[in-house]
């Protein structure tokens, strides 16, 4: 799941990426509003997080132009400003949430876990495919009752295949889910963390959960249930 932070503040932009980034989210961030929009609009995040106050293009500026380019990703709005009024116009203008400072940074992962869900229609967190189950609120994974113990970045793998459970996801949008703008990775990594997902996924007796398909990408679901 890939996060875009939008926050001039250093000392707070680094925390919240790091913060986000142990919670097995891929993060990008910006410190001005022009930077900030340019990520936006050439790439695909799941969710927002955006500061009103920023240098160059403020918040609200940001948002109105996305949502005049048709760009739907959902906005969490992070700001000081805790007027009625602000939160009224950010609202307006088409976020999908408000969080005043100070918060803690328990609610700040509620609500973009909410904004995700809101994305793909889910409103449990608790998402089941086959005997397969992964509790998006506690990341924590089972399969037949029994706990599966993944790395955070396997789980961030097994998140996106089970938020597309039966589908066909490429690689390429895997790696985009997974990890930020800047890193730099070897051709096989997405298929290294397959196999151990794979691995730690079989039990005696159980079918194959998940699949890859030569040539187009990896799949999570029953065989005979999952579309090309």
């Amino acid at each position: 799941m890939k996060i875009l932070l939008i926050e001039d503040y250093a000392p707070l932009r680094e925390s919240l990426q790091q913060g986000l980034s142990e919670n097995g989210y891929a993060v990008d961030a910006a410190g001005d509003g022009e930077e900030g929009l340019w990520y936006a609009s050439t790439g695909e995040y799941e969710v927002v997080v955006l500061d009103l106050r920023l240098p160059g293009m403020n918040g609200l500026e940001i948002l109105r132009r996305l949502r005049a380019q048709k760009n739907k990703v959902h906005v969490l709005i992070v700001t000081a400003k805790d007027s009625v009024h602000d939160r009224v116009e950010g609202l307006d203008l088409g976020a999908d949430d408000y969080l005043v400072k100070p918060f803690e940074f328990s609610e700040l992962l509620a609500r973009v876990r909410a904004l995700v869900r809101r994305k793909y229609d889910q409103k449990e967190p608790v998402i089941r495919v086959a005997d397969v189950e992964v509790d998006t609120s506690a990341r924590a994974v089972r399969r037949s009752g029994r706990p599966v113990y993944l790395t955070v970045r396997e789980y961030a793998i097994l998140e996106i295949l089970a938020r597309k459970s039966g589908r066909v996801v490429s690689r390429e949008t895997i790696m985009e889910g997974v990890y930020d703008f800047a890193a730099e990775l070897s051709s096989n990594v997405i298929d290294v963390y397959i196999g151990r997902l794979r691995r730690k996924l079989e039990i005696e007796g159980g079918n194959n959960i998940l699949h890859t398909k030569r040539g187009f990408g990896y799949m999570l679901g029953e065989e005979d249930r999952c579309d090309p």
